[in-house]
């Protein structure tokens, strides 16, 4: 996927809502706190004294007790909708959300699109019949839309009120980065790292790597791919070894799928792999048009002229390139690795030598280490609560439970002493539970719910105190990410959909998903300057330079938000 404007998710769009949902959160019995607000724009009432406000307990000597451990006897149903078409666990049949509810007192009922996410959301927008809670990609224009039209609480307005526990189980960066003019936090976020767990954790991963397949890299004898000449021999000399691999053409070189803007493998992370720098002199900088890009361009485009770019990189679609991994087909790729970890355990059990490996691929000339990016503070999905929740005191105090330290361990591990233990001071998954996560996903999502099977939530820098290293086949790949990571939030910007910036960007991406194959085909590479050169004026003349400057200002106020010199 790319990132910031430059396509970051391409998810999107279209399905007619197929019924209207009622005010959400009806309650099995008369709650014991605040009084259910009635309507869509209502302020949540005030909670009665000792019940579901979460306020400091005096026997307690001030000390705030979290809102869960005193409501886990005032039953609720609390309707959640999940914006990702492919989300098909339910609540309530597995352990980890048998127990929640037993905690909390909040049972879930999902609701997810059944085509096309962004016809459902907007269905429920324009009927003015949100659910409960929310969970849905930060970058999606309904995430503003709803908190402009004031159609979600704010979250640190419902925590004053029902739940001061919430401000200790909140990451302060995280809730700093998406506190907005007015000065609140409409959406919390998962899978967010902020600058800071960057410097605090050294095992933050990448998924963007250059693998190779094992066997046949040590049969050339592992040789140099980091400069344009050695990546260059080393393709020719497998292919002329292993010309097919099981009666199928070896494809020497793969890649990303080619889409519309262009292909990850041989711009973003092709730049990540340069160490390509995102600004210069305090401005936002041009990547695409580095002068190493463009070298390494000219190779892939001197082993597309002799051959070695095969058709299936280019019209291959998701489908064809994990049939074709499952088969050892490629040689090397720049590839992000959990794209194809289920391919490689099909490598692995066939033949263990048979697998892709992390390498040292394409570098810069003077050499420098891989600038590879771990997520950022943005995380993936941000939760918010609507206003049309009618218990938003018990809302607000599961989410407290599930960005807790206890609730990730349930969400990460599941229950104490039934999937997991403490070993030496360690939380452990027990072996037979492991067995099962690791050979059947489904049955274990059935059976346990937990590694994060409910991951509206997920804290993945929290994770890391208690994580376990990742297995082989795919641990190894994941570790050699580990020394080249680092934190890109500052530059992670996205223009307004509405923007003249966005649209002059929208009009370069499309010119570039144009031009790239055209480069890597051109028979010389007197051709290749040429189509380069007419690209470079074309960006030009969209006015690419406007887009820079905009993003040069975002960039210095994403800097200042997050404390960044």
């Amino acid at each position: 996927m790319k990132l910031g404007s430059k396509k970051w998710f391409a998810l999107l769009l279209v399905f007619t809502m197929l019924f209207s949902l009622a005010a959400c959160g009806e309650k099995k019995e008369k709650p014991t706190g605040a009084e259910p607000t009635v309507g869509a724009t209502t302020e949540p009432t005030k909670a009665a004294e000792g019940t579901a406000d979460g306020t400091k307990d005096n026997n307690n000597q001030g000390e705030v007790v979290p809102g869960w451990q005193k409501n886990a006897s005032d039953k609720v149903d609390l309707t959640w909708y999940i914006n990702f078409s492919w989300f098909t666990t339910p609540w309530g049949e597995n352990l980890v959300s048998k127990t929640i509810t037993e905690e909390t007192g909040c049972n879930i009922n999902f609701i997810v699109p059944a085509g096309n996410e962004a016809e459902k959301l907007n269905s429920l927008i324009a009927s003015d019949s949100l659910p409960d809670l929310l969970t849905i990609g930060w970058w999606e224009g309904q995430v503003n839309q709803m908190i402009e039209d004031e159609m979600v609480y704010a979250l640190d307005e419902l925590a004053t009120q029902y739940d001061p526990y919430w401000f200790e189980v909140a990451d302060k960066g995280r809730v700093g980065w998406f506190t907005k003019e007015d000065g609140h936090v409409y959406g919390y976020p998962n899978s967010s790292f902020s600058p800071q767990d960057y410097e605090k954790y050294d095992n933050i991963s990448s998924n963007q790597t250059f693998l190779v397949r094992k066997d046949m890299y040590e049969a050339i004898g592992s040789p140099d791919m980091t400069t344009p000449e050695g990546f260059i021999a080393a393709v020719k000399a497998a292919a002329a070894k292993y010309p097919e691999v099981n009666g199928q053409p070896l494809i020497p070189v793969g890649a990303h799928e080619f889409i519309s803007t262009g292909n990850n493998s041989f711009d973003l992370f092709l730049s990540n792999f340069l160490a390509t720098p995102y600004e210069k002199d305090g401005q936002y900088y041009d990547r695409f048009t580095d002068a190493e890009l463009v070298r390494w361009l000219k190779a892939f485009r001197e082993l597309g002229a002799e051959g070695y770019l095969k058709e299936d990189i280019f019209v291959d679609k998701r489908a064809q390139m994990e049939e074709k991994i499952a088969q050892g087909r490629y040689f090397c790729m720049l590839y992000q690795r959990t794209d194809l970890a289920d391919q490689q355990k099909v490598l692995y059990k066939n033949d263990p030598n048979s697998i892709y490996i992390a390498v040292d691929g394409p570098k810069n000339s003077k050499g420098d280490a891989y600038t590879l990016p771990g997520t950022g503070i943005n995380g993936w999905c941000v939760t918010m609560i609507s206003k049309k929740c009618q218990r938003p005191d018990r809302a607000i105090q599961l989410c407290s439970y599930l960005m807790s330290e206890h609730g990730q361990h349930m969400t990460w591990l599941g229950v104490e002493g039934v999937t997991w233990d403490y070993v030496n001071g360690k939380e452990t998954m027990k072996p037979e539970v492991k067995e099962i996560l690791t050979s059947d996903r489904s049955a274990y999502d059935k059976q346990y719910g937990a590694d994060s099977c409910y991951w509206m939530f997920q804290d993945n820098a929290m994770s890391l105190k208690w994580a376990v290293e990742t297995p082989e086949p795919l641990g190894q790949m994941e570790r050699w990410t580990y020394p080249y990571v680092i934190s890109v939030s500052q530059y992670d910007v996205s223009l307004a959909a509405d923007s003249d910036e966005f649209d002059i960007q929208s009009k370069v991406d499309n010119e570039w998903g144009v031009v790239l194959p055209r480069l890597l085909l051109a028979k010389t590479e007197a051709e290749f300057d040429t189509i380069w050169d007419a690209f470079i004026q074309k960006r030009k003349d969209f006015g690419i330079d406007t887009v820079l400057a905009t993003k040069t200002e975002m960039m210095k106020e994403a800097k200042l938000k997050l404390g960044i010199k």
